[in-house]
């Protein structure tokens, strides 16, 4: 059995006494899984400051086979940052520099510690854009987003956030810093190193830098929200967008029970038989959003019972706040909610949303569904008192049937929360067997230990 009382003393040693937490822990033990009743236990939190004193603290832990867990922001969905099996939560929290930053070659260098909206904000202050756009973007951290290859509404036009990361500074086992890629725009050198290490969920490594793309900033941003009375309706307006070959920069979607729990914010209301939201943005220069907006607005109006376009500025912002609200509505329902992140193919969207209500009523819970409609990512959800064990057996029960529905359906059981905890087994059901082998052997390379986020990412 390893030494608590060395493994401490190791720690204080490397980062210094004051951020080696042994009590006050509980901030770091579960993340926004929580009211699926998910919470970790660890014998200390360490907070370095630096990439060396990362690495130093791996290769402690390394050397005493302690398992370390990487923590950013602590929003994920999956548990990804929950140290189930003891040991030492690593946050990266200090780790937090703007390296450089090159507005006029459209490149910044940060550090997995500075908050997304950060780096969202020194683009926009220099007439830039770093697209990618999570949904706790003020508390989630460049390193998290990384590590989840998190996605956002505006992936659909932009991609996640991979996408837009051309080099990535990380620590591996059993304690060495080393960089893939880095201020360069191409790189076919060797194996695709940076893009296994982005999505990994620190299973392989922990991200400590980054390098990211930055692009001009649209000069207009334009939304339509469009309301139909029923799922189908909505479904069929989605594909005419494609069908049309409208390039909207984010398509949304909220069925009517997610639309009916965050009905009260919506500017302007919902109108009474709109029961199924589809919203849309245009971007681009002025005349360019305002075309595709127009396009948007003909192709969505088909069909619809309602729908709004409005003009710019603080109405645009204030709709995406609405946005961004959405799940925290829905968690208001009841207390609590059980939400999963399944992907599907656009043209099985409806089938996904119908059949998410139906497996709800089948373990006796209320469901409803809200997402990515470009992207086919439903977060399915299933709303509950999360103080009531009963409900969270139900819940988890149907989050089951939900995977399985995503692979019926032709798609996959996560499209950007990650795998974590909470679906730990589901990837040996969407994989054939030599897939999962390959999965495991690369685990294997680069953590022969397996002392890396242990439990996360499995097959």
């Amino acid at each position: 059995m390893r030494s608590v009382a060395k493994l401490i003393r190791e720690l204080g040693r490397i980062v210094g006494d004051a951020h080696v937490l042994t009590s006050g822990m509980g901030a770091y033990l579960s993340d926004e899984a929580e009211t699926s009743g998910l919470r970790g236990r660890t014998e200390a939190v360490v907070l370095p400051a630096t990439a060396a004193e990362v690495a130093d603290v791996l290769a402690c832990c390394y050397e005493l086979d302690v398992p370390v867990t990487p923590r950013g922001g602590g929003t994920g969905y999956a548990g990804g940052a929950v140290p189930i099996d003891g040991g030492v939560v690593l946050s990266l929290e200090r780790v937090n520099r703007i390296r450089t930053f090159d507005p006029l070659l459209w490149r910044i260098e940060v550090e997995a510690g500075v908050r997304t909206s950060e780096v969202r904000r020194i683009a926009r202050e220099n007439g830039l854009l770093f697209p990618p756009d999570p949904g706790a973007a003020e508390s989630s951290q460049i390193g998290g987003n990384i590590a989840t290859n998190a996605g956002g509404p505006h992936a659909f036009k932009y991609g996640v956030t991979g996408v837009w990361v051309s080099g990535i500074e990380a620590v591996v086992p059993p304690g060495d810093l080393i960089t893939v890629g880095g201020p360069i725009r191409k790189d076919v050198a060797g194996y695709d190193l940076k893009s296994l290490m982005t999505g990994s969920e620190g299973t392989l490594g922990i991200v400590t830098a980054a390098w990211l793309k930055l692009i001009p900033a649209p000069e207009e941003m334009l939304p339509v929200a469009a309301f139909y009375r029923n799922v189908a309706d909505g479904c069929g307006a989605i594909e005419a967008v494609f069908g049309n070959g409208i390039q909207a920069a984010a398509l949304e979607f909220l069925d009517e029970a997610a639309l009916r729990a965050a009905s009260a914010g919506f500017l302007g209301g919902v109108p009474a038989d709109g029961r199924f939201l589809v919203l849309a943005e245009a971007d681009g220069s002025a005349s360019e959003a305002a075309r595709v907006q127009r396009e948007l607005r003909d192709v969505l109006g088909d069909g619809a019972v309602s729908i709004r376009a409005p003009g710019g500025g603080s109405e645009v912002a204030a709709l995406w706040r609405w946005r961004e609200g959405v799940s925290g509505a829905v968690t208001a329902e009841r207390g609590g909610k059980v939400s999963e992140d399944i992907v599907v193919p656009v043209d099985r969207l409806g089938e996904a949303i119908e059949r998410t209500l139906a497996i709800g009523s089948r373990h006796g819970l209320t469901a409803c569904s809200w997402g990515h409609a470009g992207d086919g990512n439903v977060h399915s959800t299933f709303m509950l008192d999360a103080s009531d064990p009963a409900q969270l057996a139900q819940a988890h029960d149907a989050a089951h049937d939900l995977f399985s529905l995503a692979l019926e359906l032709g798609g996959s059981v996560s499209g950007e929360h990650g795998i974590g905890v909470l679906k730990r087994g589901q990837l040996r059901r969407q994989w054939a067997p030599r897939a999962v082998e390959l999965h495991r052997a690369i685990k294997s390379a680069f953590d022969p230990k397996g002392l890396l986020n242990p439990g996360k990412k499995e097959p």
